[in-house]
């Protein structure tokens, strides 16, 4: 995934409303500010004089999976150009083993995950086929700043290299060169790719929604798998011509919405609505944060969890602040980034437009409402990216009447920390609301204990909360 997030965010899109990889951080934490040189869009252990973009016509690119239904829709915007991708297979205890071992245990836990999916799809499970080095592509983004993440794609390519695998490519997207190596496709592919990403946050939406007051168990989730399947199957087989992609992408969540719309339940208005903040891939990544969200709904509560267009938000109002800040305003980049921003800003609506009634109670913020909510604690022209949106955020879900927050960090992130120390003084400013910071980095913990006992303060703010929620017409009651 595009997993961008961390400090020094800067423009995530090109003309015509194109994603980006600037900058960010997928499990940050205090470091060395990563190298200011931008890497080739292939990274590859040549001379540099032939080093560049290298085709990735009858290669496999593998996506790793930050989130699990934006991963298959991203793969599937690469195939709707003709390339060959999908996401690395489903983590498990041998991404834990080949993490560890090709990892010095320094690394955020996210670098330990993507390095071990990836060695897996090379080295392979006992008894399982090794993917062709030579026809393996690894997907991983990189970016400035001080976060680890913008070290994650030269650390894969040392292991890559000190294993033997010299010929499998990592194609790393910065932000000089974006997808320059996709050729002509490369501007269809990422407007494509921010469609399939907003698609795929919808559909995540609409299952936190549902699955909790489902009437029978597993029905929800079997909604959203054949949902998901139609929107891959739309993203890879309709042209790319923008036009006619925006309304088949339209057609199929219309036809999502139909489906979960006719999930038999029953909404219960006692059940706790828990905002999930925190580090972008630990949230999102269920085998990261050993499905926290599924275990909250074990215990009877439903999830609000930050989704991946926020971060695409904040790295575009990143760019406008730093042209401002540089004298660029009136410039010809400043004008391509305003278009860009338009035009991104009417996919998102065509696509959310037939949600509204869904949606009611739980609309998204715009990324400037979320930077003002945060600007008394943390402003952002002090401190970038993450922390800034985490703050913002849980000002915004406890004013839309959330009955608690829980950040998801991995062990040690910047992040995480930063907003740990910031989390008592915002809580008492909303009423007592209860915050929990949970870390992973794959070792054990009673998880269910410490849910449990969460979920008993939430039920007690929830009594006296001073903001009420709305309720949308589905489910019904």
């Amino acid at each position: 995934m595009l997993q961008t997030c961390g400090t020094e965010a800067t423009q995530s899109a090109d003309s015509d409303g194109q994603l980006k990889c600037d900058s960010g951080s997928a499990g940050g934490t205090a470091c060395p500010t990563s190298p200011s040189t931008d890497l080739p869009l292939v990274a590859r252990a040549v001379p540099p004089a032939i080093r560049g973009a290298v085709s990735l016509a009858g290669k496999k690119i593998y996506i790793p999976p930050m989130a699990y239904g934006s991963a298959k829709a991203f793969a599937a915007a690469f195939r709707a150009v003709g390339l060959d991708a999908e996401p690395t297979p489903p983590s498990d205890y041998r991404t834990r083993e080949l993490g560890a071992r090709h990892t010095s245990g320094d690394e955020c836990y996210p670098a330990k995950v993507t390095v071990g999916d990836f060695m897996k799809v090379l080295e392979g499970a006992p008894g399982a086929p090794c993917a062709d080095p030579a026809r393996t592509v690894f997907f991983m983004p990189t970016a400035q700043g001080p976060c680890r993440f913008g070290q994650y794609s030269p650390y894969l390519r040392h292991v890559l290299d000190a294993n033997g695998y010299r010929d499998t490519l990592v194609l790393s997207p910065s932000s000089n060169n974006a997808y320059n190596g996709l050729g002509d496709m490369a501007r269809p592919f990422m407007r494509t790719g921010w469609r399939a990403l907003l698609a795929a946050d919808i559909l995540q939406k609409l299952l936190l929604q549902y699955r909790p007051f489902e009437l029978a168990a597993g029905e929800t989730e079997r909604v959203y798998e054949a949902s998901l399947d139609d929107l891959t199957h739309t993203i890879e087989s309709t042209p790319v011509k923008p036009a006619v992609q925006l309304a088949a992408l339209r057609d199929s969540l219309l036809r999502a919405r139909d489906r979960f719309r006719a999930i038999p339940g029953r909404r219960d208005r006692s059940t706790p609505l828990i905002g999930i903040v925190g580090e972008i891939f630990c949230r999102l990544n269920t085998f990261s944060n050993e499905n926290l969200v599924r275990r909250l709904e074990e215990y009877r509560a439903e999830a609000w969890l930050s989704d991946i267009v926020e971060w695409i938000w904040y790295t575009n109002s990143e760019h406008f602040r730093k042209l401002k800040l540089t004298g660029r305003l009136w410039t010809t980049e400043a004008l391509g980034a305003w278009v860009r921003n338009r035009v991104q800003k009417r996919d998102e609506h065509v696509l959310l437009e037939p949600f509204r009634q869904d949606f009611t109670g739980y609309e998204e913020p715009d990324v400037y409402e979320i930077l003002e909510c945060a600007r008394p604690y943390l402003p952002r022209e002090g401190a970038f990216g993450e922390m800034v949106l985490n703050v913002g955020k849980v000002v915004y879900l406890a004013r839309k009447g959330v009955d608690g927050i829980i950040d998801i960090s991995p062990f040690t992130c910047m992040n995480g920390i930063v907003c740990e120390a910031i989390y008592p003084k915002l809580s008492r400013d909303l009423g007592g609301i209860p915050i929990r910071n949970f870390y992973f980095d794959g070792t054990q913990s009673d998880l269910d204990r410490d849910l449990g006992v969460y979920l008993e303060l939430a039920r007690g703010y929830q009594q006296r909360k001073q903001w009420g929620r709305v309720w949308p017409k589905w489910p019904r009651e």
